[in-house]
């Protein structure tokens, strides 16, 4: 089992930035790919970033290529989302999330998912 934890959701306005953390405990060994997920009222759950955390291979959706950047922090079983240039068209729910293998922007190929965080962008 893994337990995932985000944190740093908040309100900001466009153009502003956010950093979002998800902590991670439990048999993290055994996972091969952390990811952030998004999902907006009314839409349906996107793959944002994802990280392979044996080589360390980062892979974005272009909706946020240039602005966001992920990365993992081994020591601490934490894993950011780095935000910038954000824009209305971002809020959403923030979910990170832990997989075992299989395409990064699949959600069905995640297994363990945190409660979420909100970023809401105004223009």
């Amino acid at each position: 089992q893994v337990q995932l934890v985000e944190s740093g959701g908040g309100s900001v306005q466009a153009g502003g930035s956010l950093r979002l953390s998800c902590v991670a405990s439990g048999h993290t060994y055994m996972t091969n790919c952390m990811g952030w997920f998004r999902q907006a009222p009314g839409k349906e759950r996107e793959g944002v970033a994802a990280v392979y955390t044996g080589g360390g291979s980062t892979y974005y959706a272009d909706s946020v290529k240039g602005r966001f950047t992920i990365s993992q922090d081994n020591a601490k079983n934490t894993m950011y989302l780095q935000m910038n240039s954000l824009k209305p068209e971002d809020t959403a729910m923030y979910y990170c999330a832990a997989s075992y293998g299989g395409s990064w922007h699949e959600s069905k190929n995640f297994d363990y998912w945190g409660q979420g965080t909100q970023v809401t962008v105004s223009s």
